[in-house]
């Protein structure tokens, strides 16, 4: 109902505009469906101008309009109709529904559009736009919190990959991650981190394939969440499909031009950053030379007396309480640049902390793309950069992007296409992750609260050396344990860069109206250079290649400098040929489908090669410089060929009743030859129940239920034993592998049954999509532990079964939609349970409850557990007593688990969801999405070391008697741990916490201490947009402009990991669940500029 000061600005509205058209009157009538029924809330508004009104709820409405202007009549899940008025003052309109509507269109497998209503399986579209908002380097990372079963691990550091998972973990040793498609064809997704960068070695994300993919050339993001989904993929798809659709020409005027420009700028989530003590300054403890035990004593000055040095060989901030009054000798007295050269200086915490080393990050993104379309046949050119200044000092990921999409009709019957993608990327200093090398790893756990960010900063660029505040001694400046930060950021940097070229041509021949024949072709390939270098002068450290391991990773020597470079050579080709028919039998029967084959060759080749011994000379990075005889580098060479034929047949009748079915048959060369071929059928169907419901609330039902079966193939050299070369460069010494493969391997099988419940009320308005499934994944691939003295070490094997199952709901609603103002929310949730039904026998007969999948500095590991959710996470762990943590009665301290097989946390979160808010106000739009986990537990490697050094705040409180914690027994200092003695009497033993490891491992407390809940609320964006309206771009010769802020990420509303993000993970692997190093996340400010012409 309209208020009176809305009534008053209308009269003068009406009374102005009566001034300037003399043949305006009053309209007025009934809108009605088809049936009769009067609609409520449709929009009608004057063409071309911002008048307009509502219908009641009786369907009447009154407008003031001008005699041969237009009257626009809209709503949802109908035709818009436009009507001109003419000498009548009664308009009565009967609103069709919209076919759009009601026969929604939706990408499928092997890029076929089938009706949305017709489908017996799950999908959900995101679309273009949502994935493009953000500018970021993957756009993965846009779907987070917009499809529900679609879980997202993104990673905080440059460029880093993203792990995506729907519907739950499947595999324990193979890949987990969904298929990616692109206008009906497979693309690589892989990555190449090192098996040690996984289970957080020394390494760097390289990033994953998918992150090549321009956001600017997306027209939608179709996810195939179920088997019967993507059953048409056979041995690719287990794991669901993400589909996309590519942007084309459109009609219009001549040519149309579309720019967009943005900028984002960043700054760091304090939250997700260490929050360091600022009362007591560097060392381990009173252990030292000087009266207090903090500090080392030398004479400096040559005056005699002994002076106080700061111990800045240790890497801790266990040390002597902060004193401004104290004067010592710190680690930037012994280097004659310094402006304190041989000075001490006072005693206090740094000015300029860590938070300090971080730079503002910055991107640009611009893009142009030209297009046109005709009869005959359209195009779409487009060319996106993308310019990002990283988090880090000397970090930099720049892409080019330069894409065509044309379609020409050459005939009547005959139509080609082709889509073409060209990619550069170079990346320069990504940080490295892991343990080893890692300046998170320092920032986070071994770190002296004294030490001066800027003076580090100075003293680099002062003297170009590697001058580190944690030298051997105030004589030797050689590094103990890290370099100067600034030295690992400008000196000891990698490099990437990566041309790739994906491209699809295709020619439809259409027999019939309702028959037509697809030929395809598609090339995916990509060159990849990775070159890592470390400096002479640095702390020596495992680097380049290893003797031993499958990646040539383990046996690498400590040294102080060198040189690696691996470049990578990678190349899918696929061939369909697929005839699809679409033909009503009846008035009511339809039958559909298609008959195809595909032919898929793909290709890997790697070399990987380094310096040994370090650099002959400094500052020149090649192989040929490099002080010992190079070891034989390590080569890969994979081939592998997969031809399918696969058919698919959906009935349908009177628009109510589905039926589909499909078969594919696989024949691939990574398994054995007289083992190869497997098939993978579907069956699924749908009943619209609606169509027999005359409820004019409801608008749309649906009931679904599918069956599949599919796979998911062993990778390559996984049947037959080969040999591995040990000598260099002509050398004919050769052994057997560590692992015995298997004539007989199977592919993992994955059978999956989903029903599902889809309905839509009000004409459209609100609705849902309810599905549940059950999944379960059998003959594992598993390398088995056999005894060595059969020459190897394991055997692959097939045995476990693994099985999710699980319920997904997604709920859309516009509660608001007039003319003026709008609003939308989308809601998605879901929960998956996960569990391990079996594992394997041994080699002696027996049942195998446990399979370790990776283990971890700290003495953690990830775990399959029958009977438990994938991913266990096992250590330590307290001892208790009726609920209550043991502690020992004399020492103070807690009674830890002998063994580290105790289950301690799980890396499958509980449920996922987000919710979607779209608001619009005449040309202003505003969105702001919220993002959901619960559950999950996450190991902080950071907390279980930084806080036995002393960094953290939480190692520096007042205790229960007021004083200081650190203060000495003696002096009312220490803690009591709670708990019972082994009597059960509750403890009151107090204990030290002035030494190294009060709070940390070293003082009793179990892994268990440092494994918390990843659970997050997280406002992960907001949009502010304003379109120009068109009366003022009428005077331009633009047809559409838009101005736009994005906040990404800007507030980490809940968490409970302290110091940093709990979606921090160590790259895409499976193996999850693990903290360390990591860096922090930042908020994202973005300003942008879509102009179309």
């Amino acid at each position: 109902m309209k208020t009176r000061t809305t009534k008053i600005l209308m009269l003068f509205f009406a009374l102005v505009v009566q001034l300037s058209f003399a043949q305006e009157k009053s309209i007025s009538g009934k809108v009605t469906d088809g049936g009769g029924m009067p609609l409520p809330g449709v929009n009608i508004i004057i063409k071309d101008s911002n008048s307009g009104t509502q219908t009641d709820f009786d369907g009447l409405y009154t407008i003031q309009a001008s005699t041969g202007s237009t009257l626009v009549f809209s709503y949802l899940g109908f035709t818009n109709k436009e009507i001109t008025v003419g000498g009548d003052d009664t308009v009565n309109v009967v609103l069709e529904e919209s076919a759009a509507q009601l026969d929604e269109v939706v990408v499928t497998a092997l890029g076929i559009s089938r009706e949305k209503k017709s489908l017996g399986y799950s999908t959900q579209e995101v679309g273009g736009e949502e994935v493009n908002q953000v500018k970021t380097a993957n756009f993965v990372n846009s779907l987070s919190g917009k499809a529900s079963g679609v879980q997202i691990r993104k990673n905080t550091n440059m460029g880093g990959s993203t792990n995506v998972v729907i519907r739950g973990n499947s595999s324990l040793t193979g890949n987990n991650q969904a298929l990616f498609v692109i206008d009906g064809v497979p693309i690589n997704n892989n990555n190449s981190n090192s098996r040690a960068q996984e289970q957080a070695g020394t390494g760097y994300d390289y990033g994953n394939a998918a992150s090549d993919i321009n956001p600017d050339d997306i027209e939608s993001v179709n996810i195939l969440k179920g088997a019967a989904a993507s059953a048409l993929y056979g041995s690719r798809a287990a794991n669901g499909v993400v589909i996309i659709t590519t942007k084309r020409g459109t009609k219009g005027d001549g040519y149309g031009v579309t720019v967009n420009s943005g900028v984002t700028f960043g700054t760091v989530d304090e939250s997700t950053f260490v929050k360091y003590q600022d009362q007591y300054g560097a060392g381990y403890g009173p252990y030292y030379s000087s009266s207090d035990g903090f500090f080392n004593t030398e004479d400096i000055d040559n005056d005699g007396n002994l002076d106080l040095v700061v111990p800045f060989t240790e890497d801790a901030s266990y040390g002597g309480r902060f004193d401004p009054n104290l004067l010592v000798y710190q680690w930037d007295a012994f280097y004659p640049e310094s402006p304190n050269y041989l000075k001490a200086t006072p005693y206090v915490n740094a000015a300029n902390g860590p938070i300090e080393f971080f730079e503002t990050p910055f991107t640009l993104t611009n893009s142009v793309s030209l297009d046109r379309a005709t009869d005959k046949g359209s195009f779409r050119l487009g060319y996106t950069n993308f310019d990002q200044k990283g988090l880090l000092p000397n970090s930099e990921l720049r892409k080019n992007n330069f894409s065509l999409n044309a379609d020409y009709k050459l005939t009547e019957k005959l139509t080609a296409r082709g889509f073409a993608n060209y990619i550069k990327t170079d990346a320069v200093g990504r940080n490295s992750t892991g343990y080893n090398d890692n300046i998170m790893g320092m920032f986070r756990q071994w770190w002296q609260t004294n030490v001066d960010l800027k003076q580090q900063r100075d003293a680099y660029f002062a003297t170009g050396r590697n001058v580190t505040w944690n030298r051997k001694s105030t004589t030797n400046p050689a590094p103990i344990y890290w370099d100067n930060p600034y030295w690992t950021r400008y000196e000891n940097y990698q490099s990437d860069e990566r041309n790739r070229f994906i491209g699809i041509a295709s020619l439809n021949y259409k027999v019939a109206d309702w028959f037509d024949v697809l030929g395809r072709v598609s090339v995916d390939t990509y060159n990849e250079l990775q070159e890592e270098r470390r400096a002479i002068g640095s702390v020596p450290s495992a680097f380049g290649l290893g003797t031993s391991g499958a990646d040539r990773s383990g046996g690498r020597i400590a040294t102080e400098s060198g040189y690696s470079r691996k470049d990578i050579v990678t190349t899918e080709y696929n061939y369909d040929l697929i005839a699809n028919f679409n033909k009503d039998i009846t008035e009511k029967l339809n039958l559909s489908g298609l008959v195809g084959l595909n032919v898929r060759r793909s290709s890997y080749k790697s070399v990987f090669a380094s310096t040994n011994g370090g650099l002959a000379v400094p500052n020149i990075y090649a192989l040929q410089n490099t002080k010992s005889p190079l070891l034989y580098p390590f080569e890969r060479d994979e081939k592998i060929g997969v031809d399918g034929i696969y058919a698919s047949a959906s009935i349908g009748y009177d628009d109510t009743y589905y039926l589909d079915a499909t078969i594919r048959r696989d024949k691939s060369s990574t398994l054995p030859a007289d083992n190869s071929t497997f098939y993978y059928p579907s069956v699924s169907g749908s009943f619209i129940f609606s169509k027999l419901l005359e409820v004019d609330a409801i608008s749309f039902g649906k009931f679904r239920l599918n069956y599949a079966e599919v796979g998911n193939s062993p990778g390559f050299d996984r049947v037959l034993d080969t040999y591995a070369i040990n000598t260099a460069f002509g050398g004919a010494s050769a052994s057997v592998k560590n692992t015995k493969n298997n004539p007989d391997l199977k592919p993992e099988t994955t059978t999956s049954i989903e029903a599902g419940l889809e309905m839509s009320f009000l004409t459209g308005r609100v609705g849902f999509d309810f599905s549940y499934y059950k999944n379960n994944t059998k003959d594992q691939i598993i390398p088995l532990s056999i005894s060595t003295a059969t020459g190897y070490s394991y055997r692959l094997i097939n045995a476990g079964e693994i099985e999710n199952k699980g319920v997904e709901v997604s709920l859309f609603g516009k509660v608001i939609d007039n003319p003026d103002f709008g609003w939308e929310i989308n809601a998605n949730w879901s929960k998956n349970e996960n569990a391990v039904i079996s594992l394997f026998t041994d080699a002696n007969g027996n049942e195998i409850t446990n399979y370790q999948l990776g283990s971890f500095q700290g003495g953690v590991s990830v775990n399959a557990t029958v009977g438990q959710p994938f991913g266990t996470i096992q250590g330590t762990d307290y001892t208790y007593i009726n609920g209550e943590r043991v502690v020992n009665a004399s020492s103070g301290e807690y009674i830890k688990t002998g063994t580290s097989d105790n289950v301690i946390g799980n890396i499958t979160p509980d449920w996922n969801g987000g919710i979607n808010n779209k608001f619009r106000y005449k040309n202003i739009g505003f969105s702001f999405l919220i993002d959901i986990q619960k559950g999950g537990d996450i190991f902080s490697l950071d907390q279980y070391y930084g806080r036995a050094t002393g960094l953290y705040e939480e190692t520096a409180f007042t205790n229960d008697l007021g004083n200081p914690v650190r203060n000495s027994l003696a002096d009312g200092g220490g803690f009591i741990n709670p708990g019972v003695n082994p009597d059960g009497s509750t403890n009151t033993t107090r204990i030290r916490a002035d030494r190294f490891g009060a709070f940390g491992y070293r003082r009793g407390l179990p892994n268990a201490a440092f494994v918390y809940d990843a659970s997050y609320v997280k406002l992960r964006e907001v949009v502010l947009s304003y379109n120009f309206p068109k009366k003022l771009l009428d005077k331009t010769f633009l047809n559409t402009a838009t101005f736009s802020f994005i906040g990404s990420n800007l507030w980490i509303i809940d968490k409970n990991l302290p110091h940093a993000d709990p979606e921090s993970g160590l790259g895409a692997g499976n193996l999850q669940g693990y903290s360390t190093g990591s860096l922090p996340s930042t908020r994202d400010f973005a300003f942008n500029v879509k102009l179309q012409f």
